[in-house]
């Protein structure tokens, strides 16, 4: 008698984990998948095919006006679904109605403006921020940081398995070091003194959990944020996670308020804003695209479009 076919959700689970894609991946592909589904009358994809995803893709673009990276993100999560995970390639999709909808320039802060909002941050969210705007981080990969992943000889901070599964490294500015210095100077002291923060291990990537049992007890290991709440990992042990990026978006998001901006800004603000510092300061396209971690140098070009006239020395024929 053959076994009972795992359900679509474990299917995609378990080949998104053999193929080592991020968990925010994982979240935004089923998303999609459930979302397909449920638009076709809940019938599995198996019974459907590229007819059904053009039509699916199509209605996005008209009825649901999403933009182009949206409807580019629900065409992803779709190919994966039916070439890794069904073994059925969708192959020629035909004519898909593309979304119409332009693609905004982002918003950014000025220099003075960006620090008013840090400085009404209180620990740990101040340092985070600080990060988002000195590094130009993305949310995620500031709270993913770990100790070993801060260089203070030379200054330098490594990104792991940022967006796209790449790492990277960026500066770590002078400013942040002495804070950074005593940030991990207060986790080591708890650390050494078997602190109850510490009893549980921390969570670790994929199968480095198996093959370094201890790692998630090392200093090195240690999130530099940490989550004050406990949580299951895939393999069903209880460690202590990362700090949640919501609550570091929801502190930013009331500093915003306070600060009186006027601006709608977030945690990916910070990061718009770094880009634009560094072009209007000189630095170098290319070198603002390596910090990013851009991979098409176009994604950088948009902030040049929000600097407008004053880069790279062009001026009105009014002066």
């Amino acid at each position: 008698m053959e076994g009972k076919q795992p359900r679509l959700r474990d299917q995609v689970r378990a080949v998104i984990r053999v193929n080592h894609y991020s968990i925010r991946t994982e979240k935004s592909y089923w998303y999609w998948i459930r979302y397909f589904i449920r638009f076709h009358k809940m019938k599995h994809p198996q019974e459907l095919g590229p007819g059904e995803v053009n039509e699916f893709l199509t209605w996005l673009a008209v009825h649901r006006n999403v933009a182009a990276s949206t409807q580019a993100q629900a065409l992803n999560a779709l190919v994966f679904l039916y070439d890794k995970v069904l073994g059925m390639p969708l192959g020629e999709l035909g004519t898909v109605t593309r979304t119409r909808k332009p693609r905004k320039l982002p918003v950014v802060l000025t220099h003075e403006e960006a620090m008013r909002i840090i400085d009404r941050l209180s620990p740990p969210n101040k340092l985070i921020a600080s990060l988002l705007y000195g590094a130009g981080l993305r949310v995620t990969e500031a709270c993913r940081l770990r100790v070993k992943d801060v260089d203070f000889s030379l200054q330098v901070i490594t990104v792991r398995d940022g967006k796209g599964a790449k790492d990277r490294t960026t500066l770590l500015p002078g400013t942040l070091v002495s804070p950074l210095q005593d940030h991990v100077a207060s986790l080591t002291q708890a650390w050494k003194h078997n602190n109850e923060a510490f009893v549980h291990p921390v969570s670790l990537p994929y199968a480095l959990a198996r093959k370094y049992p201890r790692a998630g007890h090392s200093l090195e290991w240690q999130w530099l944020f940490s989550s004050p709440a406990l949580t299951t990992d895939y393999l069903g042990n209880v460690t202590r996670h990362h700090r949640h990026v919501s609550s570091v978006q929801r502190a930013v998001r009331q500093a915003v308020g306070e600060a009186g901006v006027g601006k709608p800004a977030g945690c990916h603000t910070f990061r718009h804003t770094f880009a634009t510092e560094l072009l209007r300061r000189g630095t170098d396209i290319r070198t603002v695209q390596d910090l990013l971690g851009h991979s098409d140098l176009r994604t950088t070009q948009v902030y040049t479009h929000v600097l407008g006239q004053g880069f790279a020395g062009v001026r009105s024929p009014l002066g």
